[in-house]
């Protein structure tokens, strides 16, 4: 089996590729980038198997590749395959679900707590200079008083300033209740959070608990601490958080979102962030990729947390799907049923 490989991947685990048929290890899996379509035509004349994250698969790629049966993307969805033409050609398209699920929704906690606690912008101004000593002068307790060690007391003081709100007690709703949802879900509640779920695709018996619950999305809207967007993009989805939806969120109220940009329109979130009819955000995606550097997230809103579009990125997730990939190509070989076969 010729497997042209261009994904990441565990180096740990590569050589149980190896074992699998004979790997042509090329493109961002050697560190040099995703491949255009000119570089990859001449790599595919003799392969059945592509394994592949960015690269574009396009109909010119497999009309290059006559001995193709298998391209496996090692992505939540294969948005760079042309899945109906490979199905067409009688190829089947794979894709590994859940291999960053517990990456994300980490961020996604992680992201929750930065704008709860303020910790970049506490962070930010100590690396600044200010709320800092000229000198190392220690705290000498005065006499009969134990020793203290508090910065600063006063309306300017980094207490005061940065003073944020706790997870605990507070109600989290999570739009989209897969697999991301479900761990985000899983974590909050180890923060003592109660849980509000909107997802008209799972049945309230799969959500219900004493701390969880199925709503609608006005009710979440509504009631809600934090909102936690875990969307796909569809037509049905696409703006599917909007300017109606900030309105009828609490002003206390924080937007998290690390699924799409896609799901949320922007220019409504920042008129939202802008006139404080919300609290804050913490994002990870953008509408544009790389972010401007003149947006406004980066050059005038001091009330969202934002990063580089890196919620899967751990070492982890290279690991997890390294494992699908192995497990995949090995029941391929062997004729047996696929788990993660991509159908449109």
């Amino acid at each position: 089996m010729n497997i042209l490989f261009t994904a990441e991947y565990d180096e740990a685990l590569i050589e149980e590729v190896k074992q699998l048929g004979d790997v042509h290890i090329q493109g961002w899996a050697k560190g040099i980038g995703k491949l255009s379509e000119k570089e990859l035509i001449p790599l595919v004349d003799n392969v059945e198997v592509i394994v592949t994250s960015y690269d574009d698969i396009t109909k010119a790629i497999i009309d290059a590749a006559p001995k193709l049966e298998l391209i496996f993307c090692t992505r939540a969805t294969p948005v760079n395959v042309d899945v109906d033409y490979a199905q067409e050609k009688g190829i089947k398209v794979l894709f590994t679900p859940g291999r960053n699920s517990d990456s994300t929704a980490e961020l996604t906690i992680g992201l929750m707590l930065s704008i709860a606690r303020k910790i970049p912008f506490a962070y930010k101004q100590l690396k600044k200079g200010n709320y800092t000593a000229s000198s190392n002068k220690g705290n000498r307790a005065k006499e009969g008083l134990k020793r203290d060690v508090v910065w600063g007391v006063g309306p300017q003081s980094p207490y005061v300033v940065f003073k944020g709100i706790e997870l605990k007690g507070r109600t989290l709703g999570i739009i989209g209740y897969g697999s991301i949802g479900r761990r985000v879900a899983a974590i909050a509640r180890g923060f003592g959070m109660r849980i509000l779920v909107f997802d008209p695709y799972v049945s309230n018996v799969d959500v219900d608990t004493l701390i969880t619950e199925k709503v609608g999305i006005e009710e979440l809207l509504i009631e809600s601490d934090f909102i936690s967007v875990h969307l796909k993009v569809s037509k049905e989805t696409e703006n599917f958080i909007n300017k109606s939806s900030f309105a009828k969120m609490k002003d206390s109220a924080y937007f998290i979102n690390c699924s799409r940009a896609a799901v949320v329109d922007e220019e409504d979130l920042i008129e939202a962030l802008r006139t404080k009819q919300i609290a804050g955000a913490g994002l990870d995606v953008f509408s544009t990729e790389p972010i401007p550097e003149s947006h406004p997230f980066i050059q005038e809103l001091d009330n969202v947390v934002i990063t580089p579009h890196i919620a899967g990125a751990t070492t982890d997730v290279l690991t997890n799907h390294t494992k699908m990939i192995i497990q995949e190509l090995d029941r391929f070989k062997k004729e047996e049923p696929l788990l993660y076969e991509y159908k449109q």
